[in-house]
């Protein structure tokens, strides 16, 4: 498989203006997630989907290249159809998705979504194990599988949900973590939808890809995930976290 990474990065965040623009460790976030993905050695290229001249700029001085998108589009994997359905990019087999505010991205989660393409299914990414104090916890998306490691449904509350209070909780929730990869005819069907109505409530957009029966297979990690980048608070642990291991695949 011949595979394109594509990184969406839009300047409109609410809860973080100019998200990709951040500093962490004296590099823009943009450029820290450039550099996380090129490290792990699993895309044949790279690019940027941005809605902003600014980020094609800073994208620039990384060696990679950047594409302008539409500054109308609802959610990334949008930003990442219009980008990879380019005629430029028409080679590639499978194109991976990793999202603008996840410098701490592993290996594993990348590998395990590829992996999940290479076995068959629509759509590939991953889940980390999620320590049942944060279930309820509407930042951590949570994701429940059938036996074949394949999505049943994705949201902000807990699921599953535990009836008896006294039940065991170790190893029942899973958190979704913020990569995909989808075969081309998977992305342009995705990318052809309307939202669905679970999809705007949730305001997650991988119900969109199940509403319309896309098969999205989960690689499960071994340990919890490094939160992405959402505020201000997330931006100053994700700082404390890359000088405490100065910048290592932790």
């Amino acid at each position: 498989m011949r595979v394109l990474g594509v990184i969406p990065a839009r300047l409109g965040s609410t809860r973080l203006p100019n998200k990709p623009l951040q500093l962490l460790a004296g590099e823009p976030l943009i450029t820290r997630v450039i550099q996380r993905v090129l490290e792990h050695g699993l895309v044949d290229e790279l690019i940027v989907a941005t809605d902003s001249r600014v980020v094609v700029e800073v994208v620039g001085r990384s060696g990679v290249r950047a594409v302008l998108t539409s500054d109308r589009h609802l959610s990334g994997t949008d930003r990442v159809a219009e980008a990879a359905g380019r005629a430029d990019f028409a080679e590639f087999d499978v194109v991976a998705n990793v999202q603008g505010d996840e410098p701490f991205i592993s290996r594993e989660a990348l590998a395990g979504a590829l992996d999940r393409i290479a076995q068959g299914d629509d759509v590939g990414t991953a889940a980390a194990p999620l320590d049942p104090v944060l279930a309820n916890d509407p930042s951590k998306v949570k994701v429940v599988t059938d036996d074949r490691g394949r999505a049943l449904y994705f949201s902000r509350a807990a699921i599953p949900y535990r009836r008896e209070a006294g039940e065991p909780a170790d190893s029942l929730y899973w958190q979704h973590v913020g990569i995909y990869a989808y075969t081309r005819p998977a992305l342009r069907r995705w990318g052809s939808e309307p939202p669905s109505r679970a999809e705007l409530a949730e305001r997650l957009e991988q119900l969109r890809a199940l509403h319309c029966g896309l098969r999205i297979g989960v690689a499960r990690l071994d340990v919890p995930m490094m939160p992405g980048i959402d505020t201000m608070d997330d931006l100053r642990r994700a700082e404390a976290h890359w000088h405490a291991h100065q910048g290592a695949s932790l």
